[in-house]
């Protein structure tokens, strides 16, 4: 069966071929934002994000440079490193394979390429914060619903490298999502190896799933 995607409203994937589908059409469609849309949404953002208590009270936060047309959060950064906020890069881990390292990030940080050609900090020991001592991580989504159901690009990189929530909560950041509001659909299944998020934020609002 090939889905057309008029009414994500009542889309519901049910099969790994539904999946890819939808992240295809997700990825395509914030793609297609004019600069002045993923501007307006940067905006929007920062707004929101500055409405979630956890966020405005954390000191060391994981986010992400934007790449595929994934809402970007460098406006909230920019504008609370003024505040004193410090920031971290994901960087694909030298050693533990499929796993993400976190970069402490300025604007004099070296960076380049990895090798899925997005630019990450240059992997340096002393500049590594553990992903335990962040207080808050905002990782972009694909999609989205809003009972917490995500969507990713399907490398797993972030459920692997937050898998030891599991069995240590007590270390567990507060973990956000980051999307477009146009990336929400009806219902995503949850898988088994699914960390779950506290929230969603978009450009429009905050979805808690905690």
């Amino acid at each position: 069966m090939t889905h057309t995607f008029q009414n994500l409203s009542d889309f519901e994937p049910d099969t790994a071929r539904d999946r890819k589908a939808l992240r295809r059409h997700l990825r395509q469609a914030r793609r297609e934002l004019n600069p002045q849309q993923q501007q307006d949404a940067a905006i929007g953002l920062a707004n929101t994000l500055r409405k979630h208590p956890r966020v405005m009270g954390a000191r060391h936060i994981g986010l992400y440079l934007p790449n595929d047309g994934e809402i970007d959060p460098g406006l909230f950064m920019a504008q609370s490193q003024r505040r004193g906020m410090h920031f971290y890069l994901p960087v694909l881990h030298p050693i533990h394979s499929g796993q993400l390292a976190f970069c402490r990030y300025d604007a004099a940080t070296p960076m380049a390429p990895n090798r899925f050609g997005i630019p990450e900090p240059v992997f340096h020991s002393r500049r590594i914060r553990p992903a335990w001592s962040l207080d808050v991580v905002l990782m972009p989504l694909v999609g989205f619903d809003e009972e917490g159901g995500r969507l990713g690009m399907g490398g797993g990189f972030y459920d692997r490298s937050f898998a030891f929530t599991r069995i240590r909560p007590r270390l567990r950041p507060t973990l956000i999502g980051l999307a477009h509001e146009l990336q929400k659909v009806q219902k995503l299944p949850v898988e088994p190896w699914d960390i779950p998020l506290d929230a969603v934020v978009t450009d429009h609002r905050i979805y808690r799933t905690d």
